[in-house]
């Protein structure tokens, strides 16, 4: 039985003058720890490159079995039908199109996704959902959600849908997870359920589990057996191995 590929969105480290190495050029990227937790699971991971020929990107989606959308940058308000509210909230305009035209190619081909951080929030957009640009500006009462000093050490719960598929997974109504956003899904796109949500209202998770496609806004490949947390919140693996097994039925090697 071949192993399954998945083929994960990267981010761009733009020309830096404060960076010596590769000074002027443009950096394509991609965070081990999550590559890392998809081998675990059994898929083989391939980072597709920005390529500025979207038929390209067409046929990079073509050669995998399924996309996962990576975390980084912020989306930009226009995907979404938005001014920047500030201008720090811009988002990546670039990264936006290069990922549309993952996302596209992979839902035209029926292929599954899923989304991590980042991801959850371009895959809403994308469907046709709206983003805030900043949850503490814009959602009175929220939790921090992000804390710079702490980072992935920041966290919350998250109340799950029951008879979804994180509940199925879980056998729990309720997990610890780390938390780094400061965006989040605003309106859900339409075809997206929420089955996940933070004790202030924020959606956590969303699905389309008739198409396969997941999203998760917090990050489960630092959820391992690496982390000093592992024993208090809940493990990330099974978010990765339940996604590979789905891929392997819709790729027919299961």
């Amino acid at each position: 039985m071949r192993p399954v590929l998945i083929g994960l969105s990267c981010g761009t480290s733009y020309p830096d003058p404060g960076r010596a190495l590769f000074l002027g050029k443009s950096l394509d990227y991609g965070e081990q720890r999550l590559s890392a937790a998809l081998a675990r699971a059994g898929a083989l991971p391939f980072l597709l490159p920005v390529l500025p020929d979207t038929s390209m990107l067409v046929a990079l989606v073509e050669r995998v079995d399924a996309l996962v959308l990576s975390g980084g940058s912020d989306v930009a308000p226009g995907v979404y039908g938005e001014a920047p509210l500030r201008p720090e909230w811009a988002g990546d305009p670039a990264r936006d199109a290069y990922e549309q035209a993952l996302l596209g190619a992979a839902l035209a081909q029926g292929k599954p996704v899923l989304g991590v951080c980042r991801g959850i929030q371009l895959l809403n957009a994308a469907l046709g959902g709206s983003l805030y640009q900043d949850i503490g500006f814009q959602v009175p009462g929220a939790l921090v959600h992000r804390d710079p000093a702490r980072y992935d050490d920041n966290e919350h719960p998250v109340r799950l849908l029951a008879e979804s598929w994180l509940a199925a997974l879980y056998g729990a109504p309720e997990l610890l997870v780390n938390s780094v956003h400061h965006q989040a899904i605003k309106a859900l796109a339409p075809g997206l359920r929420a089955c996940a949500w933070a004790p202030d209202g924020i959606i956590e998770a969303a699905a389309d589990e008739r198409r396969d496609i997941y999203g998760v806004q917090w990050h489960p490949e630092w959820l391992d057996r690496e982390s000093p947390h592992f024993a208090r919140r809940c493990a990330g693996d099974p978010i990765f191995s339940a996604f590979v097994a789905r891929v392997r039925v819709r790729a027919g090697v299961a």
